[in-house]
């Protein structure tokens, strides 16, 4: 690329170079010289065609020698069989020389073009006549050979001295699709075989194969006519100028700068190891000299060694001695604390027994006086109600007997008044002051009867309001226990409903998501081992019936997980955080080891002949469940019994099986051997295998609870009224009871205002004597039957308190009893976890002496292998050093330091008496060193330059790529003038893409056009138009254009000819080869111009003849 750019700007010794200065009139004036007019420059002197010679290719077995014009070059003849003429891609291939070869197929033409690509190196592909070399070998035969004769004279010629005026390239193509090159001089003789030297041949002369503006074949021109994508045509703009290839070129250095920068990276860390090694060995230079001091070192390590080994076994005898005598003082301790601890257990033991006993002697004891209890409070009850009636008929006596003695005080007042009084004119309105008097109180008397009948009222409402309240409240927590049983069912139906589509949501709603964060943990590497749970999920029952026995048994276990190390638990309760609130409760987490294998538990498993474990009861195919299950619950060790009964009688009545803890029946119960615990639930949660059935029975209870609530709730108003009810009618039986007091009060007022006055008027005294003397009789007959009644009152009184004196006896009795009973059971409860207590702690004390003791008899083995170690290095001490020594560095120690001194040691020996090959090696390394750091330090300032280097480079990539877009505009804008066309190239470089749209016609009389949209002549004569566009932007010696005016009519024909041919004039330092079908007789007569004209091949012909136009260029060329 940078040698083609030279080419482009060249110096005036260039013979290129008045093409760039018309090229830069050209796009200053804006005038057509190039393309008019004929031109003085001198022919092509390098890198043209001369010559083509073929054998045995494609189908001909002879073709040529023929030469070739240094200016336009016309191959014509009929096309054959397989000929497939692309006709618009002729579009104007323009340069002055450029060899112009028109073949039909199978007469030769074509075979000219193929062979002209291959051998120049060009791949079979790009031909579009095959997909492999050995496809080129004729028929019949095993090889092809391609003749290539380069013109190579001038100052640019390519080393001149080895190989003249021409290059002579011959390709020799195996049947297996190999082949092989000779380059020769012009003298014939082989210069080169190899490849290499062709490709930079090429490069020289800015020979491009590929390149579809210095060949363009029939299929490259078709694809190119008919391809209606706009990127197709920026790519073909971009290899026919070769941005494409500074575009590559420029990426290719770009990788080659990150390249280096890694070789920067690699060169630095292998600076350290450099840099290590020049200080090892610049160390080694300096320790010759200090050889015989330190084998004199050495030599003292070695005794201080020997007696340090004996300190440090010394050292460890003591403290294995030390260590003894501890665990033997901790031994007698463990001695002394199990002695305890049995003494301890046998209290906790025989303390329980105590208790029990009091319990059953205070169990029987409130049994058996709990029916006199009874019957004695029933008897307190009637004699106090028999009590009660006769009191108040005493006090209603008391009460008439009071009134009946003021009566006869008042009555005998008056009579001695009226006696005294000698005034009888008042005694008529005494009289009747008397009759009101005793009217009143007649009326006083009634309404105090009322007033005792509602007080008895007032008393049964009070009573009937205060049942009715005891009995609502009641009501009320019977409800709200029925509505926590509900909510409880409902959201156990919710779990068992969701649990249909997903068993995992019987552990909970979050499970599923949890278990699927734990999947994606697991996935990117943060556990060591998956967690595993809940555990409920991986065990399965062998009989369904035991599912509430198993449950009852495991409880939250179901739920849990199981870590194999802390740091999975805490990724896992970092993951449980995100699925459970903060105050929830979340699953346990188990941490143990993982294993493949379960436990061997049989020499502590439970075992009876008819009834299993609870692991046994399992089919657990995960053994790390299994083995959490065994350490956390002990499965291996409690029994399932279905029934009740049989459970009491076989870990109660009798002693229980073997290694058996306890047992769990059928409804959930635990049995242990002294104790009987009751479930709280009625069905499983987790384990049942008959969902529908566990919802059809949860939706019955709740439809039975919602009922009852209805039930509760419709007794709760029925009590609600009858209370208001009630109080309503207390409040009237208040208000009358108040009424009645008001009358009474007022009564007793009138009668003694009534009293009080003075009566002056006369008195029938007998008529008061008489109601005195009845009013006595009265009193008689009602103090005698106060009398009896205080009697019979007393002697009710006396049986009352004589009833309510054994009833409290025997209450007392039995409230002492209760009281003893409560502490008792307390104290029970205490004393069974002191005996659990002092039974763990016994085995724990066992358990710790035992291991204690083994400790201890491995640790007086210890001792006695120790002694014996010590005697055999002390012996082996006083040999290397007779005298003991006083060591203060450990033995450690020390040997590092014998075996650091040592290599040092071996490697001053191994290099002892060279001291020039030691202090050799260390210039060697200072100066690989020196020498790396220095390469290091130009890479890096290479790079830093490279990359202003790539950055100026890009930007004149940039400006060079607008210069050809700019120029490509406006040769093609000229072209088109020659017809009186318009056109518009746009180029889009962001995007890559190139439009083309031609205004046939005048001026602006029509609209600019796709070229898809005009007429086949138009659409030729624009191609044509673009192509010699490309061509006067684009450098190469010679141009090849195949059939170009195959689908042109004579007009358009005659045009694109004019073009081609003033182009070829004015630029006749290139080479124009042109296939055409076409007969030529209408050229203009000219020594520029020569015509091939190949006859078809008749059969068994192996040569075509050929004859040149013009004797004259024939001349030349010799």
């Amino acid at each position: 690329m940078a040698k083609r750019k030279e080419e482009n700007f060249s110096s005036p010794k260039n013979a290129k170079r008045p093409r760039q200065e018309e090229l830069e009139d050209f796009d200053k004036d804006g005038d057509e010289d190039e393309c008019k007019g004929t031109s003085t420059l001198t022919a092509a002197e390098v890198g043209i065609i001369e010559s083509i010679h073929l054998k045995n290719f494609m189908c001909h077995s002879m073709l040529g020698p023929f030469k070739f014009g240094s200016n336009v070059n016309f191959v014509v003849g009929n096309n054959g069989s397989w000929s497939a003429v692309v006709p618009s891609w002729l579009r104007a291939t323009s340069a002055s020389q450029v060899q112009v070869i028109l073949l039909s197929q199978p007469c030769g033409k074509s075979a000219v073009l193929t062979a002209l690509i291959v051998g120049l190196g060009g791949r079979a592909v790009a031909t579009n006549r095959g997909s492999s070399l050995k496809g080129f070998v004729k028929d019949g035969q095993n090889s092809a050979d391609i003749s290539i004769t380069l013109r190579n004279r001038g100052d640019d010629a390519f080393k001149a001295s080895v190989y003249g005026n021409s290059i002579l390239i011959q390709q020799h193509i195996s049947i297996d699709g190999s082949r092989s090159y000779k380059l020769k001089s012009a003298t014939g003789s082989v210069v080169s075989t190899k490849k290499e030297e062709l490709i930079a041949i090429l490069d020289h002369f800015n020979i491009q194969v590929d390149n579809p503006v210095s060949v363009l074949t029939q299929e490259m021109s078709k694809q190119f006519l008919q391809s209606k994508n706009e990127g197709d045509k920026y790519k073909f703009f971009m290899k026919a100028t070769q941005l494409e290839q500074m575009k590559e070129d420029y990426s290719y250095i770009m990788e080659t700068k990150e390249r280096t920068k890694e070789q920067i990276h690699q060169g630095e860390e292998r600076l350290t190891e450099l840099k290590r090694q020049c200080v090892e060995k610049e160390e080694r230079f300096q320790s010759i000299a200090g050889l015989s001091t330190m084998k004199t070192n050495l030599e003292s390590l070695k005794h201080e060694m020997a007696w340090a080994v004996v300190n440090e076994i010394e050292k460890q005898l003591n403290a294995i001695r030390d260590n003894i005598k501890i665990g033997e003082d901790r031994a007698a301790r463990l001695d002394r604390k199990m002695e305890e601890q049995q003494v301890r257990l046998n209290e906790a033991e025989q303390k329980y027994k105590d208790i029990q006993d009091k319990l059953e002697k205070i169990s029987e004891e409130t049994n058996a006086r709990a029916p006199e209890c009874m019957a004695l409070k029933a008897d307190v009850v009637a004699k106090k109600r028999a009590y009660n009636e006769a009191e108040v008929l005493y006090n209603r006596s008391l009460n008439e007997y009071k009134a009946l003695k003021k009566d006869d005080e008042q009555l005998c007042k008056r009579i001695e008044e009226l006696k005294k009084s000698t005034d009888q004119s008042l005694e008529p309105e005494r009289l009747e002051r008397q009759k009101k008097i005793s009217w009143l109180k007649e009326r006083v008397k009634a309404l105090r009867n009322q007033e005792n009948s509602v007080n008895q009222e007032i008393e049964q409402f009070q009573q009937a309001i205060e049942k009715d309240k005891e009995e609502y409240g009641k009501i009320k927590r019977e409800e709200s226990d029925v509505k926590h049983a509900l909510s409880y069912n409902q959201r156990q139906l919710k779990e068992l409903k969701d649990s249909k589509t997903d068993r995992l949501k019987r552990f909970g709603p979050n499970v599923p998501a949890l278990l699927e964060a734990i999947d994606d943990a697991y996935r990117q590497g943060l556990f060591t081992y998956k967690p595993v749970g809940p555990l409920g999920a991986c065990i399965h029952l062998r009989d369904p019936e035991l599912a509430l026995a198993i449950e009852s048994c495991l409880k939250g276990l179901l739920q849990a997980y199981c870590c194999h190390n802390h740091a999975d638990e805490r990724v896992l309760q970092a993951l449980m955080k995100r699925f459970y609130l903060p105050g929830t409760s979340r699953p346990q987490i188990i941490v143990s080891e993982f294993r493949n294998e379960i436990y061997d538990v049989r020499h502590r498993a439970a075992y009876h002949p008819e009834f299993p474990t609870v692991l046994t009861a399992l089919e657990i195919d995960n053994a790390v469940v299994a083995n959490s299950l065994i350490d956390m619950r002990g499965i291996e060790t409690v029994l399932l019994i279905k029934n009740n009964s049989v459970a009491r009688a076989v870990m109660q009545s009798q002693k229980p099986p073997k290694n058996c803890r306890e047992a769990f029946t059928a409804e959930g119960d635990q049995v242990f051997a002294g104790r009987y615990y009751s479930s709280e639930n009625t069905r499983p949660k987790f384990l049942s295998r008959d969902v529908d059935s566990e919802i059809s029975d949860l939706e019955n209870e709740v439809e039975n609870k919602m009922a009852q609530i209805l039930n509760l709730q419709q007794h709760l108003s029925d009590l609600e009224k009858d209370i208001k009810r009630n109080e309503e009618l207390l409040k009237r039986c208040q208000l009358h009871y108040k009424e009645l007091e008001m009358k009474i009060r007022k009564s007793n007022s009138e009668i003694r205002e009534l009293e009080n006055i003075e009566e002056h008027q006369s008195v029938d005294i007998a008529t008061l004597e008489d109601e005195a003397q009845e009013n006595k009789s009265k009193m008689k007959m009602v103090e005698k039957h106060m009398e009896q009644q205080k009697e019979n009152m007393e002697h009710l009184k006396s049986l009352k308190i004589e009833a309510e004196n054994k009833y409290d006896a025997i209450k007392l009795k039995i409230n002492q009893l209760s009281e003893l009973a409560d502490p008792l059971k307390d104290e029970l409860n205490l004393a069974d976890s002191e005996v659990d207590n002092q039974k763990r702690g016994k085995r724990h004390y066992e358990e710790k002496q035992k291991e204690h003791l083994d400790t201890l008899n491995k640790k007086k083995r210890e001792l006695d292998m120790k002694e014996k170690e010590l005697e055999e290095k002390m012996s082996q001490a006083r040999q290397i050093c007779p005298e003991r020594i006083e060591v203060e560095k450990s033995a450690s120690i020390l040997d590092k330091e014998i075996n650091r001194l040592r290599q040092k040691i071996q490697a001053e020996h191994a290099s002892h008496g060279d001291r020039e090959e030691i202090m050799r090696q260390y210039q060697e390394a200072r100066e690989t060193y020196l020498d790396l750091d220095n390469k290091v330090r130009t890479l890096k300032k290479f790079i830093k330059l490279l990359g202003e280097i790539m950055d100026h480079r890009f930007k004149t990539y940039q400006q060079f790529r607008r210069c050809l877009t700019l120029r490509c505009k406006l040769y093609f804008d000229n072209l088109l003038s020659q017809r009186a066309y318009c056109g518009k190239m746009n180029f889009d470089h962001k995007n890559e893409t190139l439009s083309i749209s031609v205004q046939p016609g005048e001026g602006n009389k029509a609209a600019f056009n796709d070229m898809r949209a005009l007429s086949g002549g138009e659409r030729s004569f624009s191609t044509v138009c673009f192509i010699l566009s490309l061509w006067s932007i684009a450098e190469s010696p010679f141009r090849c254009l195949d059939e170009f005016d195959v689908y042109m009519d004579m007009v358009n024909r005659r045009i694109a000819m004019d073009l081609i041919l003033k182009m070829a004039d004015s630029q006749r330092f290139r080479q124009f080869i042109l296939l055409t079908p076409q007969s030529m007789s209408s050229l203009p007569s000219s020594k520029l111009i020569r015509i091939l004209r190949m006859s078809d091949p008749e059969r068994g012909q192996t040569t075509l003849p050929f004859r040149p136009v013009t004797q004259e260029e024939e001349d030349d060329q010799s």
